[in-house]
Order: C-alpha cells, then sequence, then structure tokens
C-alpha cells in the first residue's frame, strides 16, 4: 500500500497541482486547509476534470493532512510558522517536504526574502526539530504540475539533512513522468533554490513562458 500524502495549505495553485500529480499516480493524499469546506471545493474542482483520477484524493482540515505519512507544507510563506508549530506533535519523526518560497513583489520584478534563519525550509527545521525537514518542488510550474495527463520534464532540486529523507523524495519524483530529483545538497542549499524561484518567475514575465529547470552533464538514477 501507497504512503499517504498530506498538503498542508494545500488549496492554492502549487500545492493543489502537486496533489493532483500525486493521486493520478494511486497516493491516498489529503488537501489541507484551516477551512475543510475550501478544501472540499477544490477537490470537486479537481473531479470535473478526472473523476477517476480523484479516487484517491480528498479535502480536510491541515490536521487531517498532517496525519498523513508524508507531509507537505504549501502555506504562503507568512503563513508557514504558524502551521508547522500547530501540527508539530502530528509531524514529529516525519518527512516534512517544504515547498515555500518567501517571494514579494517590487514594480514588475519578484524578489525573494531572506528569513532570519535563511530559508523557509531552515525556519521550519527550527520550528520542527523532531521532524526530517527537506526542500523541493519549488521551482515546478503549476499548471504544468497539476496537467496530470502529461509528463513533466523538469528537474526538481532536492535538499535536506537527512539523507534518507532526500532519498524519499527523490523516489517520489521519480514516480512523476519526465520529472527528476536531484540531490542538492543540506539543507543550507534551499536558501539559494527558494531564492532561484524569483528569477525564474522574472523570466517568464519578461518572456511570457512558464520556465523550468533541467540540469545538464549529469546521470541521475
Amino acid at each position: 500500500m501507497k504512503a499517504s500524502i498530506g498538503v498542508i495549505g494545500g488549496t492554492g495553485p502549487a500545492g493543489s497541482s502537486l496533489a493532483l500529480r500525486f493521486a493520478s499516480l494511486g497516493y491516498p493524499v489529503v488537501i489541507g486547509s484551516r477551512d475543510a469546506a475550501r478544501a472540499q471545493e477544490v477537490v470537486r474542482e479537481h473531479s470535473k476534470r478526472s473523476p477517476s483520477a480523484m479516487q484517491t484524493l480528498s479535502g480536510m482540515d491541515n490536521a487531517a493532512a498532517a496525519a498523513c505519512d508524508v507531509v507537505v507544507m504549501a502555506t504562503p510563506w507568512d503563513g508557514a510558522e504558524a502551521a508547522a508549530l500547530t501540527h508539530g506533535d502530528a509531524l514529529g519523526g516525519k518527512v516534512v517536504v517544504s515547498m515555500v518560497n518567501a517571494l514579494y513583489k517590487q514594480g514588475n520584478n519578484m524578489n525573494s526574502l531572506v528569513l532570519p534563519r535563511g530559508s523557509v525550509a531552515q525556519h521550519l527545521a527550527a520550528c520542527l526539530p523532531n521532524s526530517q525537514v527537506v526542500g523541493a518542488f519549488h521551482h515546478a510550474p503549476a499548471k504544468e504540475l497539476g496537467a496530470f495527463e502529461s509528463p513533466l520534464p523538469i528537474d526538481i532540486l532536492v535538499c535536506s539533512d537527512f539523507p534518507s529523507a532526500t532519498a524519499r523524495v527523490i523516489s517520489l519524483i521519480g514516480e512523476i513522468p519526465g520529472a527528476r530529483g536531484v540531490d542538492a545538497g543540506n539543507l543550507s542549499s534551499a536558501l539559494a533554490i527558494e531564492a532561484m524561484t524569483a528569477v525564474l518567475i522574472n523570466v517568464n514575465i519578461r518572456y511570457k513562458t512558464r520556465s523550468s529547470i533541467q540540469l545538464s552533464g549529469i546521470k541521475v538514477p
């Protein structure tokens, strides 16, 4: 039986797209929200696209998402700490994936924020000392991530201070057709990875596209 995946704050474009992608692969997935009704509404919207893919997707509150085997943090950056502290006990001993980016817009330019502990992922690690925090999925464009009928030709950078957690997330990514998980080192790498998201958004704005990252010169098993 496949591990359950919970997405805390999963009603936004990125979180719900990630949930939809893994549900399409047969994983039991819970989209979590502070408002369970909102999460259920998102699931209903997804079900209009493909009822068969929704058999393993459900919408509940964030507590239900935190109770899953693997948990993804997809909240806005300024709500990540509160969510982590609220559900810290349930997240203990688990792999917690942060896909959160701390960004702000200034004029037509997107900029990254540096938090007191560096990246959002590092901040979450400090809030969750009993969890294995992993940074991943920061650069995955939401629309393509949720288009589960099509491959996702993208390299997803993964960083963590726990090699086993890194390997587990890379294995999950490897189930997505076309995607590769790339070990980007310790959790300290999350600062550069999160900041790069702002760069990609600026490229997308200027070229009216949705760019992603693919690395050349490496062979990933």
